[in-house]
């Protein structure tokens, strides 16, 4: 008979959500998964034309009863907002998951400083309700269950922080090249992209909480504000939700993609997870403007030259990172 292999008393002793939770990182991990699904599902409702069944109950209406005014223009737009919405919390999530399997299981400090910092926007922006009077229920439902494994997570992590010290990591160089190489280029059209992502997602969010509408929405639709009113008085506010929850996450987003390519060593995970990250959310927020027939050039400007430079940016960067990175 064999003899039992003895175990530590810390094995012995450990409880379930010890084995589930371990050092933190798998409960970030499954935040960034959540993520995914959340933002795949809002694709796919999208895709299908369908409103959730909160937004029925709040609206009163059905997207195909909405769609009776004004050709369908309304529920066009809202869709939009939703795409855009979708495709950056795919992004979202899978930025979470590599920062939670590479830099975080290094050890490295600004990464959790850097989920400190993506989750108080994202999380936060759930607070722009104030400004439009739509406390979505189920929105916040999702939030609060996401919030404790986010926070669970970053808990048992909080010893990588190495304390308010830590923070001043999120200011170090993770590479060493020169901005006039070519791949110090790239990672300055990353850099880019993403302060733009940030200034623009915050734009979009005081846009929801206060005016909700920029003139080429109102041009798109044939409407103004009295008439969607008219329609329904809680029309307006469920649009505001819609591009104040996309601004947020736009700019959760651009907060990432900043430090990630700022503070992470060149990687090919790291080109992989910006690569796709940016095609996710740029196809989202730019090829669902066609499909609807939202082509305003105006409004369409800021996405194409942001698609633009991060592409240009991954190109530059990826012998860097990719090839002269190998083992």
């Amino acid at each position: 008979m064999r003899p039992q292999t003895s175990l530590p008393p810390d094995e012995i002793n450990r409880g379930l959500f010890d084995a589930v939770a371990g050092d933190g990182r798998p409960l970030l991990i499954f935040t960034g998964a959540l993520l995914i699904l959340a933002g795949a599902f809002a694709l796919f409702l999208s895709a299908a034309g369908h409103f959730l069944p909160h937004d029925v109950q709040f609206l009163g209406m059905t997207a195909e009863q909405l769609c009776a005014f004004k050709n369908c223009s309304i529920v066009h737009f809202m869709f939009h907002d939703r795409v855009a919405f979708g495709g950056a919390l795919v992004s979202i999530g899978a930025l979470y998951i590599w920062l939670a399997e590479f830099p975080l299981r290094q050890g490295q400090a600004w990464a959790w400083w850097l989920f400190i910092a993506s989750g108080l926007i994202g999380f936060g922006s759930f607070l722009a309700y104030l400004g439009y009077g739509y406390l979505d229920s189920w929105h916040g439902v999702a939030t609060v269950f996401l919030l404790a494994f986010f926070i669970g997570g970053l808990y048992r992590l909080r010893a990588i922080s190495a304390g308010w010290s830590g923070i001043k990591s999120m200011a170090q160089r993770g590479f060493n090249d020169s901005w006039r190489s070519t791949s110090g280029i790239g990672r300055a059209l990353l850099l880019a992209t993403a302060v733009g992502m940030v200034f623009g997602g915050l734009t979009v969010m005081t846009f929801g909480m206060t005016r909700v509408f920029v003139p080429q929405d109102l041009e798109f639709m044939q409407l103004e504000p009295s008439d969607l009113r008219n329609i329904s008085d809680r029309l307006i506010p469920l649009i505001a939700h819609d591009r104040a929850g996309f601004g947020g996450a736009i700019a959760t987003c651009g907060v990432l993609v900043l430090f990630s390519v700022w503070c992470g060593k060149a990687s090919r995970s790291l080109w992989q997870v910006l690569a796709l990250a940016g095609v996710v959310g740029f196809a989202a927020a730019i090829g669902v403007h066609p499909l609807v027939g939202y082509t305003d050039l105006f409004h369409l400007a800021p996405a194409f030259a942001g698609a633009l430079m991060f592409i240009i940016g991954l190109v530059l960067s990826y012998r860097s990172m990719c090839v002269e990175n190998e083992s």
